[in-house]
């Protein structure tokens, strides 16, 4: 069965040419010009990826992504102008997994759609679930449990959370979490890995004393249990 995608995006033109791409490359796709009716499109059938701009007219892309991460771990793949830093990495913490840059090839955009959508699929066969003090990370079924309470995250923010706990107190470099949790096909850099732990620390920081999200200076990142 075709992957849906939903490809919010204000440009006729830009959009037109996604979608034919994407078609090409056995997509079913949906557009939408305008964030008003990319909440529509959504609720009337969860697509399997939204492609989200940014600047669009009714709603833009942060409150777009905002409105259906209220009710869903949807991929979303945020398009940016070459100058809007500050607008990736808020997308980022907004939920987003991933963002890439106009103008694009569009080899690349199909690469990072593949890329996220394989990170999206949980295999059948999986057992993956870690146990600390009052904190549960869950990769069967993509669930946060902090304190005992449900804690809505996205998808590659818990393999980032449950990669590092799965190897305790060992550092990796943000190069190496980008390797090993977003893959060699990733096209992105380091910060987006910071914008990623920022938002699981405002998760779990301060729930227990027996483990914790570290920052090793000058290296990267550690889960350390005492």
């Amino acid at each position: 069965m075709a992957r849906n995608i939903l490809v919010v995006e204000d440009d006729r033109n830009i959009s037109d040419l996604i979608r034919m791409y994407m078609e090409k490359e056995g997509f079913e796709v949906r557009s939408a010009y305008d964030g008003g009716k990319a909440i529509e499109e959504f609720e009337k059938q969860a697509p399997d990826l939204v492609l989200l701009d940014i600047m669009l007219p009714v709603m833009d892309g942060w409150a777009v992504c905002s409105k259906i991460r209220e009710t869903s771990k949807v991929p979303i793949i945020m398009l940016t102008a070459k100058s809007e830093v500050n607008d990736r990495i808020t997308g980022l913490e907004m939920g987003a997994d991933d963002y890439i840059v106009k103008p694009f090839e569009m080899k690349e955009l199909m690469a990072r759609i593949n890329a996220v959508l394989r990170r999206s699929e949980i295999p059948d066969d999986t057992k993956k679930k870690l146990v600390f003090d009052k904190l549960i990370i869950n990769l069967d079924s993509y669930e946060l449990i902090v304190d005992g309470k449900k804690v809505d995250t996205p998808p590659k923010e818990l393999e980032l959370l449950y990669h590092l706990a799965s190897t305790p107190n060992r550092v990796y470099t943000r190069n190496q979490l980008l390797d090993e949790v977003w893959g060699f096909d990733y096209f992105g850099d380091s910060r987006t890995v910071d914008v990623h732990i920022k938002r699981l620390r405002e998760k779990v920081e301060n729930v227990s004393d027996q483990w914790a999200l570290k920052t090793v200076w000058g290296v990267g990142y550690k889960f350390e249990v005492k």
